[in-house]
């Protein structure tokens, strides 16, 4: 992810390539539907976090799968992850909503 202090320049310029290659590895996290679901998920969970255990009833796929996809969110930036006893719980990292927040939000609409 970008910087946070960065937020400005996304939505008033054009893009750098470092700042594009960041992204890309954001936007290429979240295109699997899969990614993009867990992501959904654990933002909506109550309390903003989740373990493995509450996920996958969610998904046809086996729990190694979603951790395989969870892992993918967590070194994209995405996700934040804390080990409790046997399970790992998944927070989606504020900043990295409000990066791509700021993003998405047309100039005229930020300010």
């Amino acid at each position: 992810m970008i910087p946070a202090e960065d937020h400005a320049s996304l939505i008033s310029e054009p893009l750098s390539e470092i700042e594009s290659a960041g992204l890309a590895h954001v936007f290429k996290a979240l295109a699997d539907p899969v990614r993009l679901r867990l992501f959904s998920l654990i933002a909506s969970h109550a309390g903003g976090e989740a373990c493995v255990c509450d996920l996958t009833p969610y998904f046809d796929v086996s729990q190694p799968t979603i951790s395989h996809h969870l892992k993918v969110l967590r070194e994209a930036g995405l996700v934040d992850s804390e080990r409790r006893a046997t399970w790992v719980y998944y927070s989606v990292r504020p900043a990295a909503l409000a990066q791509l927040s700021a993003l998405l939000t047309p100039a005229a609409a930020a300010g």
